[in-house]
């Protein structure tokens, strides 16, 4: 007589505890969203990677909109040395906060950032990426080719002492050239004084030859 009170108890014993599942089940589904909070899901540059240069600015995307309230976000950049790359304070945009970057850096390059999440809460991270070293300059196909130069030395820039041998002074050849015509000049008049003297000692000869040979008379004559 027993059985049949208690099989309806057993029913609604079993009906309570379902329900009971199903709320809590249904409680712990709707505070799972609740209390997850935001994370960052992409960055450019990406993590670990590497550029040509460093970028004008970096862009970290989350997975729902950070707040924008003044100093809620903050994002480093630091190279290798601990200089910081970054040009202004970061910029909320929906689920996007860009950084404006700038310096000159080739290595390594750290980035913190921190933001408040869209339910409240603070959430922060870190990741790094490379810039690559700038290349040196490759050497023009002409430079590369070209051997070096080598200074011959002159014979001016020779060691040995040079001796040069003087040369004849223009005053020389114009006193020379000067004396000739006199010594020329010289020549000829003795040459005419000597034929003028061989002419008048040859006349005397003649008139002293012809005195000794015709006498008083014909000297007379002669005179006459």
């Amino acid at each position: 007589m027993s059985s049949p009170t208690r099989s309806p108890r057993r029913a609604r014993l079993g009906a309570v505890t379902a329900a009971l599942g199903l709320g809590l089940l249904g409680a712990l589904a709707t505070a799972t969203p609740a209390a997850a909070h935001d994370e960052m899901i992409a960055s450019d540059p990406a993590d670990g990677s590497t550029v040509a240069v460093l970028p004008p600015e970096l862009t970290l995307t989350f997975s729902a909109f950070p707040l924008d309230e003044p100093g809620a976000t903050l994002v480093e950049v630091t190279d290798a040395t601990g200089t910081d790359l970054t040009a202004g304070e970061p910029v909320v945009d929906g689920t996007a906060v860009t950084q404006a970057l700038e310096g000159e850096v080739s290595g390594e390059v750290a980035v913190l950032w921190k933001v408040v999440s869209s339910d409240g809460h603070p959430i922060d991270g870190e990741f790094r990426f490379d810039v690559a070293a700038a290349a040196a300059p490759s050497p023009t196909p002409g430079e590369a080719t070209a051997p070096a130069a080598t200074a011959e030395p002159t014979p001016q820039e020779s060691t040995a002492p040079v001796t040069e041998s003087p040369s004849p002074a223009p005053a020389d050849d114009e006193d020379g050239a000067s004396v000739l015509p006199w010594a020329l000049g010289g020549i000829l008049l003795v040459t005419a004084v000597a034929a003028v003297a061989y002419l008048l000692g040859s006349r005397a000869r003649r008139r002293r030859a012809d005195g000794a040979a015709g006498g008083p008379g014909d000297r007379t004559a002669d005179e006459d």
